[in-house]
This record gives C-alpha cells, sequence and structure tokens, in this order.
C-alpha cells in the first residue's frame, strides 16, 4: 500500500464530509417532521461547522497548487470559482453572508428564515461539492501516484 504525502486539504476534506453527513442528516429529519427550535439551532450550527470547513478545504488546496495568496472565505471563493473547483460563486458569497447573519443574529425570526434557507439551498449546494472534490481527491491521488512511480529510480 502506498503511503500519500500528509496533505491539509484532504484532512479537512474528510473532515468536511463527516460535517456534511451530520448536515444532510438534520435536512432529511426536517423531511419527517417539523423541527423543535433546539433542532433548528443544530441545523444552523451542523451549517456553520460545514460551511467553515468548506472554505477551508477551498483554501488549503488552492494553497496546494501555488496560491499562497488567500486570507479569508472570500478569497477562497473567488479563487475557486476562478478554477472551477466550485459552480456558483454568487451563491457561495450568499452563503457565506448567511454564516455571517447566523454568528450575529439570535432573532427567532431571521433563524427560522435561515434554517429555510440552508434545507432548501445551502445543503444541496454543499452536497454537489463533496462530490465534485470528491472526484479531484481520487484525480490528485492518481496522479501522485503516478509520480511516484515514474520517479522511482529503480
Amino acid at each position: 500500500m502506498i503511503n500519500y504525502p500528509d496533505v491539509r486539504w484532504q484532512q479537512r476534506f474528510s473532515n468536511y464530509k463527516k460535517a456534511l453527513t451530520q448536515l444532510r442528516d438534520a435536512v432529511a429529519l426536517s423531511r419527517q417532521r417539523p423541527l423543535s427550535q433546539l433542532e433548528k439551532q443544530g441545523v444552523i450550527q451542523a451549517f456553520e461547522f460545514t460551511h467553515e470547513l468548506a472554505w477551508n478545504v477551498l483554501k488549503d488546496f488552492l494553497k496546494d497548487q501555488g496560491n499562497p495568496n488567500i486570507k479569508g472565505s472570500k478569497d477562497a471563493i473567488r479563487a475557486a470559482f476562478k478554477v472551477e473547483l466550485i459552480v456558483d460563486g454568487e451563491q457561495w458569497m450568499a452563503m457565506t453572508q448567511s454564516r455571517n447573519i447566523s454568528s450575529h443574529t439570535y432573532n427567532e425570526g431571521t433563524a427560522n428564515q435561515l434554517v429555510t434557507v440552508i434545507i432548501m439551498i445551502i445543503s444541496p449546494v454543499l452536497k454537489i461539492c463533496k462530490q465534485k472534490w470528491k472526484n479531484i481527491c481520487h484525480e490528485y491521488r492518481r496522479s501522485s501516484q503516478t509520480r511516484l512511480i515514474t520517479d522511482y529510480p529503480g
């Protein structure tokens, strides 16, 4: 078995997939029955955690590819959109705005609206990214394996 280099974006992507599973479970529950206020808070928290991991996956991947100038989520989104790591840059900017709202608002009505947006819009976007990034991860490993074979002096 080949040991691949310890790549930060791949580690973060692994954590992203776990966080996305929790968000997906919360979304599935919302389709079975109305969520309690506590469960809605859980949906928001799962979104916050998943979003944080998502933009950091982008940042770490782009750094790995030679772009060290990314400081925050908006920089990561712009750069990722430019190289087609994400499909809809505007949706990602809106997602970041939703993340900022969730962190600074304690209004029940706003929280309820945010839960609806997370369930109907954000969760599907994050799920699409998971598949795209999974494909990139497989390609990265395949190319790393090829480099290891062709670089082998024997």
